[in-house]
């Protein structure tokens, strides 16, 4: 296939994979050991590439500029949009517990069952064998229905359920823009009121150490589309004028936002981690560092990663390239 992570600027009618046997995606990665496989994968590589491909994609741009978007793009947003239909259907139901609301689980029930038909609606008739490979991705990026729990996995297979879309053909490199402001950001609003409704806890969060509680991918492209902005420096992200002013046009803000409106008390106190970060000179250099960080605190860590499965699309086979 012609994939537009190593293609960059070849929009042409890409044809079908040829005989592509696709399968239900497994985990692979056990114990920690096997890490290091997983770091060797085509999978890794490919999601790497994807995530630095987008990276570069939206540099500067802000999310309400004008960008191509497809048909493809349409479908994926009205599958959110159905997702959020769905939070409203089901309301929180009365627990004794503060966290992790049990109408969760009847939410998630629903995506369970309708994930194939949701993932056919949105790649071609010739593409169909590929929805229940694809679907896996998208049943895993919206927590842990046993645990009532979201965290940096679940944005992972979010990305991935996109790489895949990318990788049979049905996103295009001139959709890249989309892909993040349509797409992920419909998909970011969505979670952001998973998490509101159902009191979802953090998966995995290191707590004030970590950089969020939920999220890690919109501060690294949300500080792309910041970098060599003509005055917004990143120590301006901790002021509250700024950040009520600029939000709706860059994501990283939009998360700031998110943050203050969920938590009491200083920013440096329960955000050290984006304290910190807002004391670095420029927006490249926060970008290159979250890109760091990510590898280091989500994709590298076990915990994480034993949960992200792998099939004929995002194998665990070692590259081949």
């Amino acid at each position: 296939f012609t994939s537009f992570l190593h293609l960059p600027g070849n929009s042409e009618e890409v044809a079908p994979p040829l005989q592509q046997n696709f399968m239900i995606p497994k985990k692979e990665i056990n114990v920690v050991s096997d890490m290091a496989k997983w770091k060797r994968s085509q999978a890794y590589a490919d999601y790497m590439g994807f995530i630095l491909t987008l990276n570069e994609g939206i540099r500067g741009k802000k999310l309400t500029c004008e960008y191509k978007v497809s048909e493809p793009i349409e479908k994926l947003v009205a599958l959110l949009n159905t997702l959020d239909r769905w939070i409203d259907e089901t309301p929180p139901v009365d627990q004794p517990s503060r966290f992790g609301n049990k109408a969760f689980r009847t939410w998630y029930a629903k995506l369970d069952q309708e994930a194939e038909k949701l993932v056919a609606t949105v790649i071609p008739k010739h593409l169909a064998d590929a929805a229940p490979e694809v679907a896996v991705y998208l049943k895993e990026s919206v927590g842990n229905s046993t645990r009532i729990d979201y965290g940096t996995g679940h944005e992972a297979a979010f990305a991935a359920f996109l790489c895949c879309l990318c990788k049979i053909g049905v996103l295009r490199v001139d959709d890249q823009m989309a892909i993040v402001f349509k797409v992920f950001n419909r998909y970011l609003e969505v979670m952001r009121k998973l998490q509101k409704t159902y009191r979802m806890e953090p998966a995995g969060s290191q707590g004030v150490w970590g950089l969020d509680d939920f999220q890690f991918l919109p501060f690294i492209w949300g500080s792309s589309q910041l970098i060599d902005h003509p005055n917004l420096e990143p120590r301006h992200f901790v002021d509250e004028k700024v950040v009520n002013e600029n939000h709706k046009d860059f994501m990283f803000l939009e998360c700031i936002l998110f943050i203050t409106e969920m938590k009491t008390g200083p920013f440096a106190e329960h955000s050290n981690q984006l304290w910190n970060i807002s004391a670095v000179p420029s927006w490249s250099k926060v970008n290159q560092g979250l890109i760091r960080m990510y590898k280091a605190e989500c994709l590298e860590k076990f915990p994480v990663i034993q949960h992200f499965k792998f099939g004929s699309l995002l194998p665990i086979q070692p590259v081949t390239s």
